[in-house]
């Protein structure tokens, strides 16, 4: 569980209904975020109580900040489909738009 402040917001991200963890691709050497392209900076997405998406990002770095950033419904399911994960039911409209 963590809690960050965004435009006013309080996000707990105990209280999401879904979350989804980033995929991770071996390059020989490391295990590498599929969403960052980093060994060190990760993300997960997560679908809020009120059905918004949000995106936290973390990271190995000594000093670094977790933090969360608002993404758009069309931006949560291109995430996921990078990812490999299926579409919830509320995103499936957005596919057409974000892949081909």
């Amino acid at each position: 569980m963590a809690r960050y402040r965004i435009d006013g917001t309080i996000i707990d991200t105990s209280n999401a209904t879904q979350s989804w963890k980033e995929e991770t691709d071996w390059d020989g050497h490391n295990q590498i975020s599929r969403a960052t392209g980093s060994q060190w900076d990760h993300e997960t997405l997560y679908r809020s109580r009120k059905g918004r998406y949000y995106v936290e990002h973390t990271s190995a770095y000594q000093g670094s900040r977790p933090r969360v950033e608002w993404v758009s419904p069309e931006e949560a399911a291109r995430w996921l489909l990078l990812m490999g994960h299926e579409l919830p039911a509320n995103l499936v409209q957005y596919e057409d738009d974000v892949s081909e």
